[in-house]
């Protein structure tokens, strides 16, 4: 499954369900041989035309102030095949105003990714100052909650009124009659671990489905493509400049599909393969963890020094061997945790440690020194994305945040809601992208050649793929890109991502008509914010169409 990069990253949280901690991404025309212009097959003619799709594309934002920013609210059909049956997603839109008078070009729309990051979250959280100043200077900073995410309404989630978010019940991890479950296995070999995995991936699916049922079938980053084309037209934009990372380049490639003409400069940072199959993507995710694991303990002194968990690169890997095999056969102990750390809550936290190294080793080699002095406490948080405050410069000053209104309810609960509802989104779509088995023989098939290839980063990569059996599926199947009259397209690959593997960024450029890829020979998940050399050609990209030399490589 497909997580987020996020430039300031919150959102690492969400790779708990990437490998199974819980129960468980110019303004040219062109013409044709014909003279005339050739149409997309996935795009026979332009929605905004039609008359029923009006008074969605004719919308004005109301903008209103939010802190330091601005922001409205984007009303879009629930069911596009269906407009006018009154049901709809209200989702929330905020601004940062950037651009100056007399440079402006447009907006600039970013995804931060998942799928379940929230945009509007993003833009708060300062992403604008990341971003260059001639960028800043041509455009104002968008971004939005897609439709079932964060403040959306409706939004997703997976609890009910009688139950317990499907993640932190299993924090308690009692069976039915009270006894204290059995420690998850990295690899469920007997017929009896299986069911435990199969029963536990089920009762997820179950409350996903008894508590966001009807929301289900319209949550595909297909529709979420369609609601960003609705944004585009309700900024003004004749066409689309955008940023997508990890999950986010999904949501760019189905709009580039859907709309090619529509598109101005479009970045996709940490490329997802829309060609792959569900096993093929989780494989080379679980890959790429492997290897980005292997690349920490070989490479560990150089980056933290003194701090690193082993004096030696053989030492490193022993502690982490000797702490997978502990928490196999029972939980490290964590304060305030009934349960503790098990082994898939520490490969959680070593994969989710990969996504910035020179930002995250330190804070993990720490995690792992403790642990192995028996104390799990600091890499469960890290398993939880907890070892970052939420928002570092109010809690600095002391000063209490501020609900905003675009926001949505502060309080889990407060609409049947959690807060952050990020886990159930990133399952609900995820599970409707991609085409998934319905039977559980298909998972157990797939557990060997995922060990030969990953070991426990490919075992419990396949048994968090186990939800997606008892969840709806849209009708898109793998596929490679079709997006006829679409402008170059930039797309970024970084050598050692774990997450979005290289590969898939150099097939998803070679599917553009006229794609770009432009390398970073480092480790990391995503490469635009994170590489001085990678902004300026990606800026360079976004302010003037300037185009990037094929074999373009940049180091970090």
């Amino acid at each position: 499954m497909i997580t987020a990069p996020t430039r300031r990253r919150r959102a690492l949280v969400l790779a708990l369900a990437v490998l199974g901690a819980t129960s468980l991404a110019a303004c040219t025309t062109g013409t044709g041989a014909d003279g005339k212009r050739p149409r997309s097959s996935a795009a026979p003619a332009d929605p905004a035309s039609r008359p029923d799709l009006r008074r969605f594309y004719h919308q004005k934002l109301d903008w209103r102030p939010c802190g330091d920013h601005r922001c409205a609210s984007l009303t879009v059909p629930m069911d596009y095949s269906r407009p006018g049956d009154g049901k709809t997603f209200v989702l929330p839109v905020a601004k940062a105003v950037t651009a100056v008078t007399g440079k402006r070009v447009g907006s600039l729309v970013l995804n931060p990714g998942g799928p379940g990051e929230r945009g509007v979250r993003l833009i708060k959280d300062g992403v604008a100052e990341d971003i260059g100043r001639g960028v800043r200077e041509r455009f104002d900073i968008v971004s939005f909650d897609p439709r079932g995410v964060g403040a959306s309404k409706p939004a997703l989630t997976c609890t009910t009124a009688d139950s317990t978010e499907w993640n932190e019940s299993n924090e308690s991890k009692e069976s039915a009659d009270g006894e204290e479950a059995a420690v998850v296995p990295l690899h469920p070999r007997t017929a009896s671990e299986r069911a435990d995995a199969l029963a536990s991936a089920r009762a997820t699916a179950a409350g996903c489905r008894a508590a966001s049922g009807p929301l289900l079938p319209h949550v595909g980053t297909d529709d979420a493509a369609r609601d960003l084309d609705v944004l585009r037209a309700a900024l003004g934009e004749r066409r689309l400049t955008y940023v997508g990372w990890s999950y986010g380049t999904s949501l760019g490639t189905s709009y580039a599909e859907q709309f090619p003409r529509r598109v101005r400069a479009m970045v996709l940072d940490g490329a997802v393969d829309p060609s792959l199959d569900w096993r093929q993507r989780m494989l080379g995710q679980a890959t790429g963890f492997r290897k980005a694991v292997a690349e920490y303990a070989e490479t560990c002194a150089d980056t933290v020094g003194d701090a690193c968990p082993g004096t030696t690169p053989e030492e490193t890997r022993a502690l982490i061997d000797r702490l997978l095999e502990r928490t196999g056969r029972e939980p490290l102990p964590v304060d305030d945790s009934a349960y503790g750390l098990d082994a898939p809550a520490l490969i959680s936290a070593l994969s989710l440690s990969m996504y910035t190294p020179e930002a995250q080793w330190q804070a993990l080699s720490e995690a792992l020194v403790a642990a192995d002095g028996g104390d799990g406490t600091r890499l469960a948080a890290l398993a939880a994305g907890e070892a970052e405050t939420q928002d570092p410069d109010a809690e600095a000053s002391g000063e209490p945040t501020e609900a905003d209104p675009s926001e949505g309810p502060t309080e889990s609960g407060t609409d049947g809601v959690p807060e952050d509802n990020a886990e159930a989104a990133l399952i609900a779509i995820n599970c409707r992208d991609v085409p998934h088995p319905r039977d559980a023989q298909a998972y157990w098939d797939a557990l060997a050649p995922a060990e030969k290839a990953a070991g426990a980063y490919g075992t419990t990569g396949v048994t968090s793929e186990l939800v997606c059996a008892d969840l709806p599926a849209g009708p898109k199947r793998p596929h490679r890109v079709t997006a006829e009259g679409v402008p170059p397209v930039l797309v970024v690959g970084t050598a050692g991502d774990p997450a979005t593997p290289y590969g898939e960024a150099v097939s998803l450029a070679r599917q553009f008509p006229g794609g770009m890829l432009l390398s970073l020979d480092a480790p990391g998940h995503t490469g635009y914010g994170r590489s001085a050399c990678v902004d300026r050609k990606v800026e360079a990209y976004l302010i003037s169409l300037t185009k990037v030399l094929p074999g373009t490589t940049c180091t970090a």
